[in-house]
């Protein structure tokens, strides 16, 4: 929580992540997977073009078209077999109610995306904590980058390791999960790059040592 709060000092409130509906964030949380989000933002936008961006279109579509639509995002074509694996699940086990689906027990329904040909705990925990506002902390390659520069954790450590480090120490509150990763997204984008601005971070001085350059 100090590394919250000095955070929150510093950004404000966040609300993210971008998106008009849940199935619009679950859709951008499968796209975003190894692109930039300005990319995914023009594979949606394309969705949306060609009124297709609801359950129902997305299942009948053919997988050629939908990778055409989503060319944007980059793996186009495994994107699209990634998209339409969700949809079929969403279509099979909830009749489509993204309603329904996020009704399931957090706990339950992580294993059943997890289950899901493409869906990996980034992205089932994006879909949980964003489009169904469940308490399921996302780490991400920032988090990581992060935490093993200031000497939390190594960056070699797995991604459940990570996120027991949060979940241990946190009120269990997907505000609050959604408020810190949207933090830490932003603190690596803005210093915490490959090359870091170490001296304008606000996390500079956070553990009274310089963080390690190289994470």
């Amino acid at each position: 929580m100090q590394l919250y709060r000095r955070l929150y000092r510093y950004y404000g409130e966040f609300h993210w992540w971008p998106g008009e509906s849940p199935l619009e964030i679950s859709v951008g949380a499968i796209l975003t997977q190894n692109t930039a989000w300005t990319n995914v933002e023009k594979a949606i936008t394309r969705l949306k073009e060609a009124r297709s961006l609801s359950v129902a279109s997305l299942g009948r579509m053919s997988h050629g078209r939908l990778a055409r639509l989503i060319k944007a995002a980059g793996y186009f074509n495994v994107k699209a077999r990634r998209l339409k694996n969700f949809i079929s699940f969403l279509q099979e086990r909830y009749d489509g109610s993204l309603r329904k689906m996020f009704h399931r027990e957090t706990g339950h329904l992580r294993e059943e995306l997890l289950s899901v040909n493409g869906v990996g705990p980034e992205t089932a925990d994006s879909i949980l904590l964003y489009a169904g506002g469940k308490p399921s902390f996302v780490i991400d390659a920032y988090t990581k980058r992060i935490l093993s520069r200031h000497g939390v954790m190594p960056y070699e450590k797995s991604y459940d390791e990570f996120q027991k480090l949060f979940v241990k120490r946190l009120p269990r509150n997907g505000t609050l999960y959604n408020q810190y990763h949207a933090m830490f997204v932003n603190v690596g984008k803005d210093f915490c790059r490959k090359q870091p601005l170490c001296t304008s971070c606000p996390l500079n001085g956070w553990r009274g040592v310089p963080p390690v350059r190289d994470g």
